[in-house]
């Protein structure tokens, strides 16, 4: 079969290269958290709910790269696991904000140094200025895959 037209030369397709980086990042980031009976997903709707107290399961799915149903159950699992608690009844419509306990804190505590540290091994061969770069970089190209002004 030829190539001659077809499609993406992956060898040079900047997509490829970044969702190839992103699963690299993933599977170092489950190799730490795993110990701690933890996945990519519930360290980061923990993180999220430390970082933005009062997060609707809806905001919680977005930021997690996750389905609200998915987030539901994460978060019944959290909340039975004793990480977060939930009010029993919506103070205003259907939102039911969730809330860090002591032993979710604690757990974020031990998994944010064990990400920190996977993003530190990640950036190692890197300069400050590259660093610097390559997030204004990745910035940008969210912001223009996002619709955003293009100037």
């Amino acid at each position: 079969m030829s190539k001659e037209g077809a499609g993406v030369d992956l060898d040079k397709s900047l997509g490829y290269l970044l969702k190839e980086a992103s699963t690299a990042l993933r599977v170092a980031m489950e190799e730490v958290l795993r110990p701690l009976g933890m996945t990519v997903t519930h360290y980061s709707c923990l993180e999220l709910l430390a970082q933005r107290p009062g997060m609707s399961n809806s905001e919680l799915a977005r930021g997690a790269f996750v389905t609200r149903q998915s987030m539901n159950v994460l978060l019944q699992a959290l909340e039975r696991d004793g990480y977060v608690t939930r009010p029993a009844e919506a103070a205003v419509g259907k939102v039911l904000p969730a809330q860090l306990t002591r032993r979710g804190r604690e757990s974020l505590e031990e998994a944010s140094a064990a990400v920190r540290s996977v993003e530190v091994r990640m950036l190692a061969g890197m300069t400050e200025t590259e660093q610097e770069s390559a997030f204004r970089t990745l910035r940008s190209m969210i912001h223009s895959l996002r619709g955003h002004d293009h100037t």
